[in-house]
C-alpha cells in the first residue's frame, strides 16, 4: 500500500528529482509550491492518479494545516537553499526555512512521519582532518545554516522527525541549479574549460542528488528505527578539498584547466570532512559515485548552455 506523502517546496531541484520516484513507486504525491509562472518542471508527473499540486505558499498556515491533516508522510523541502540567496532576502529565509517547518511540528501528530532535508552547512569549520559527525557541535556561519539548524532542531525537539543533513548536493534535475560547486565547476570544464579557484584548500563532502531521493525513502521505510535522528548523507569517498574536486573533473574533461588564485578568497567559509557512517549503519548506500555524476552532468550541459539555472 502507497502512502500519502505532504511535499512542500517541491517543484524545486530536489522534489522533481524525487517526486517522480515516490509516484512510480505507488505513493500519492501532495505538492504545495508556489509554482513560478511557466513553471512546467513537474509536468510529467499528471499522469499520475496520485499526483495533486497545489499552488499556495508554505507559510498559509490555514493551507498547510488542511493538507497536513491528510498525509502519512510530510516533507518539508521549501526553503532558499544557499547563503548567497539567503543574505540577500533574510526576512523570507528566516520566515520560511525555519518558521514554516516550526509551524509543520505543531501541525503534525505523532502519528505521522517528517522526513526533512537540512545541511552539513551547520558544521561551518570542522577541526582539521577530523571528521564531523552527528554528535559533532553545531557552528553556522550563514544565515542559511542557522535558520536550517533551528529548524532541525524544532523536528528533533518535537520528538518526531527524521533530519537529513544533506552534503553538497550535485547531478542534473528538471528545476537544475548550475550555482551548486560540482554543478559550477563541471559546467566551467564543459563550457569554458577554465575556472580560477579561491581558497583552494577548504573541504566539502558531495552527494549526488539521486541519492538524496533514496535517502529520503529510505527514512520513510525505515522510520520506526530511524526516528527523532539526525544522519549526514554524503558519499563517504568524496570529502574532497576543491581542488581535488577540479583534479576528478580534469579526469574525465581532459582540457580543463584550473588555477588557485595567489589573493582573494571565497566568501563561504565552509570547510569540513563529514562521516556518514550513521546513515550507512541503517542499510543506506549511495548508487552514485562523483565520476558517474560528473559524466551525467556533462550530458546536460550539452543542452544546458547558460547561467540562469541557478537560486541567485
Amino acid at each position: 500500500m502507497g502512502e500519502r506523502i505532504f511535499i512542500t517546496g517541491g517543484a524545486g531541484y530536489i522534489g522533481t528529482v524525487m517526486i517522480p520516484m515516490l509516484l512510480e513507486a505507488g505513493h500519492s504525491v501532495t505538492v504545495l509550491d508556489r509554482f513560478g509562472e511557466g513553471d512546467t518542471v513537474l509536468a510529467p508527473c499528471c499522469r499520475y492518479d496520485g499526483f495533486t499540486p497545489i499552488k499556495g505558499d508554505a507559510r498559509d498556515e490555514a493551507l498547510v494545516k488542511s493538507l497536513v491533516a491528510k498525509a502519512d508522510v510530510i516533507m518539508p523541502l521549501a526553503a532558499l537553499v544557499g547563503a548567497p540567496i539567503c543574505k540577500i532576502d533574510p526576512m523570507n529565509a528566516t520566515t520560511i526555512n525555519r518558521d514554516a517547518v516550526v509551524m509543520l511540528t505543531k501541525l503534525a501528530s505523532k502519528n505521522q512521519k517528517i522526513v526533512f532535508a537540512t545541511t552539513n552547512s551547520g558544521y561551518g569549520v570542522g577541526e582539521k582532518d577530523k571528521f564531523c559527525t552527528e554528535e559533532t557541535p553545531l557552528n553556522p556561519i550563514s544565515l542559511y545554516g542557522t535558520t536550517k539548524c533551528e529548524a532541525e532542531a524544532a523536528i528533533l525537539n518535537s520528538g518526531n522527525g527524521v533530519t537529513l543533513r544533506l552534503a553538497t548536493v550535485f547531478g542534473m534535475s528538471p528545476r537544475m541549479r548550475i550555482d551548486l560547486l560540482v554543478n559550477d565547476f563541471t559546467h566551467r570544464a564543459v563550457t569554458d574549460r577554465t575556472a580560477v579557484i579561491f581558497e583552494g584548500h577548504f573541504k566539502r563532502n558531495y552527494i549526488h542528488i539521486r541519492d538524496v531521493a533514496k535517502a529520503f525513502i529510505h527514512a520513510m521505510g525505515n522510520y520506526a528505527s530511524m526516528n527523532n535522528n539526525a544522519y549526514n548523507v554524503g558519499l563517504s569517498s568524496a570529502n574532497l578539498s576543491k581542488l581535488e574536486l577540479c583534479a576528478r573533473i580534469q579526469k574525465i574533461v581532459p582540457g580543463f584547466v584550473y588555477l588557485e588564485a595567489p589573493v582573494g578568497e571565497d566568501p563561504d567559509k565552509r570547510d569540513y570532512i563529514v562521516s556518514n557512517d550513521k546513515i550507512e549503519a541503517t542499510g543506506w548506500s549511495p548508487d552514485w559515485p562523483l565520476e558517474r555524476g560528473i559524466q551525467e552532468l556533462i550530458k546536460g550541459y550539452t543542452m544546458i548552455r547558460n547561467r540562469r539555472f541557478s537560486n541567485v
